[in-house]
């Protein structure tokens, strides 16, 4: 009976040193190792592109960290936002630099105090890293901690080890030690595997020295084995979980479990232990090949994403003075921002140089079409205070009765408004009807003159034919005076203006008519008549177009007329003399003495003409 208890014993120690080694290999290295590397893709599938972002969005994410139990992984998550965000910051300041030199501004003068949004940031950003800073502190403070309390336990553990009062109660002593070992936490890593060793060597020592009570061990053993099958089907039931990395963080937790249950049924010890080891190694092939599935979705992604990045950089060159031009390049960027949306994650070790490759291309480009908006903006501006000008100058004209004067330079005010530019889309509709209101106001004047005037002309024109009739019939019925003939060419001249196209005969008319008058008035003397012929002339010239210049050729002409007329007296008055000297020449001097005299009227009469025209003109 001793021999069989000594050999159980010693089946004890191999089987717990076995698990220990076996469970801690598992768990605490191979398991660490491949969470690890779970956590890493789980965060390549479930981690936002944080360059696509906004700042507002960037701001609400981290308010989302801020909340975190964990504040060490929120803090390898808040890594990605500050850079997201850090680089829209330094894009915002080189917009503003630019803006600011724009307007006149100097280098070392610009002063970059950034948005309220960004203090908010850094004041979630400081908290977060405290609060991991705390909570590392913390850490290390439990760890310590726990470190003193399984050496204060590793004595208690000793002291029961070495005590020479073996009996059923020591076994239970030994059992709750083995719960409080269980329950405290984790200590520094440079202990751990100096604790285990003891622990596990002080263990072997009280189932050597617990031999007799074999019984209540094996009892105990198969308790264990309850367990670990228990543990098993808890592990081939994960293998069902459709989320691979929840499947994972539960079979760490049962990997736990495992290691800290005590030793089973030596029989049952490989049995039990494979099964469990299939069930994790079958969730481990499952987590490899989804792995695999994940690396060649990112890489496909990374490929496509790239693609996108080159397609991309054409529009950071972009430049163009045309509006229209601009809008179908920021359609068609816009949509390839769309197809990068819709691609999802890429490895993080290539992706965020290709991610940063493409929005820097975007934001370059949209950086450039604000700065030409600006430049059109101040444009559009200058073009509105143009127009506005021209508007204040129409409203000026819009009452003015200078009619054609004022179309001519309505006219001109319509030209120039073409030839100004585009303003402001605000202004354009309601400065282009003020404008349109004051010309359409001025030209429906206008047109309404015109009518008046027509009509005013045409009445005109049937009061001087009915005043020519009556001097016509005065001829005709010898009814003939200077009153009338005053009565009637005043009548005639006040009428007023009459259509152009009949201006010219019914002028005509109206000379030949008075002519007759004045010729047809008994006793009076003929030079009265030439004066009053000649008053007429000079009237009718000095009221038409181009008056002074007529007038000017009137008076050439009669200089002519008179030197003409004084050349014919010179020579008449040299022939005389020849005459006088001559024999039987008296009709001849008679002849030319008569053409002198007729010549000195007629130089007399041009002469009071010249006076008479120098008197009007």
């Amino acid at each position: 009976m001793e021999r069989v208890e000594k050999r159980a014993v010693q089946d004890d120690v191999h089987e717990t040193g076995l698990v220990a080694h076996v469970s801690t290999l598992q768990t605490e290295s191979d398991l660490t190792d491949n969470q690890a590397t779970t956590d890493a893709l789980g965060a390549h599938e479930d981690a936002p592109d944080y360059h696509t972002f906004s700042k507002q969005q960037l701001l609400q994410a981290v308010k989302k960290l801020a909340n975190e139990p964990d504040a060490v992984k929120a803090e390898r998550e808040l890594r990605e936002i500050k850079s997201a965000f850090d680089e829209l910051c330094e894009q915002e300041r080189t917009h503003a630099f630019n803006r600011f030199i724009l307007d006149g501004g100097t280098p070392d003068s610009f002063d970059y105090r950034g948005e309220p949004i960004d203090a908010q940031f850094a004041q979630l950003f400081r908290q977060i890293k405290e609060r991991k800073t705390q909570q590392l502190r913390e850490e290390e403070i439990r760890r310590n901690e726990n470190y003193k309390k399984k050496l204060e336990l590793l004595e208690r553990l000793r002291h029961l080890v070495d005590s020479q009062d073996v009996n059923a109660n020591q076994f239970e002593q030994f059992k709750a030690l083995q719960s409080e070992w269980k329950s405290i936490g984790a200590v520094p890593g440079v202990h751990s595997k100096t604790l285990w060793a003891n622990y596990h060597a002080l263990v072997d020592r009280f189932y050597d020295n617990q031999s007799i009570y074999f019984e209540l061990k094996e009892l105990d053993r198969k308790k264990n084995l309850e367990a670990k099958i228990e543990l098993c089907q808890r592990a081939e039931r994960l293998l069902t979980l459709e989320n691979i990395q929840q499947a994972l963080r539960e079979l760490n937790e049962l990997h736990h479990e495992f290691k800290h249950i005590g030793p089973v049924p030596r029989e049952e010890k490989e049995a039990v232990w494979q099964r469990f080891k299939a069930a994790s190694d079958a969730l481990y092939a499952r987590r490899d090949a989804y792995n695999k599935q994940v690396q060649e979705k990112l890489q496909e992604n990374l490929h496509i994403k790239t693609g996108l990045s080159e397609q991309v950089q054409e529009f950071a060159a972009f430049q163009t003075e045309r509006i229209k031009e601009w809008n179908q390049k920021t359609k068609a960027i816009l949509e390839l921002q769309k197809q990068w949306q819709q691609v999802g994650p890429m490895p993080r070790n290539k992706g965020k140089e290709v991610s940063k490759k493409f929005w820097s291309a975007f934001k370059t480009f949209f950086n450039n079409k604000n700065a030409f908006l600006r430049k059109l903006d101040i444009e559009r501006k200058e073009n509105l205070k143009k127009k506005q000008e021209l508007v204040q100058r129409a409203k000026d004209l819009r009452e003015s009765q200078e009619w054609d004067a004022t179309a001519s330079e309505f006219r001109k005010l319509q030209q120039q408004w073409k030839e100004i530019g585009p303003v402001p889309d605000k202004h354009r509709e309601k400065i282009f009807a003020e404008f349109k209101g004051h010309c359409d106001y001025f030209f429906e004047r206008l047109r309404n003159s015109k009518s008046e005037h027509e009509n005013q002309l045409a009445a005109n024109l049937k009061a001087k034919e009915e005043i020519l009739n009556r001097m016509e019939q005065a001829i005709a019925d010898g009814q003939v005076n200077a009153e009338l003939l005053s009565e009637l060419k005043n009548a005639f001249e006040s009428a007023g203006e009459v259509p152009r196209s009949a201006s010219g005969n019914l002028r005509t008319r109206f000379r030949q008519a008075f002519e007759n008058l004045v010729q047809a008035i008994p006793d009076l003397p003929e030079e009265e008549k030439n004066r009053l012929i000649l008053e007429n002339e000079i009237g009718e010239l000095k009221s038409g177009p181009d008056a002074e210049k007529k007038l000017q050729q009137k008076e050439q002409a009669i200089r002519k007329k008179i030197a003409k007329v004084e050349n014919d007296i010179t020579l008449w008055k040299n022939n005389l003399e020849f005459f006088a000297r001559s024999k039987n020449a008296d009709s001849l001097r008679e002849e030319v003495n008569r053409k002198i005299e007729t010549a000195s009227e007629r130089l007399a009469r041009l002469k009071q003409q010249l006076k008479m025209l120098r008197t009007v003109a």
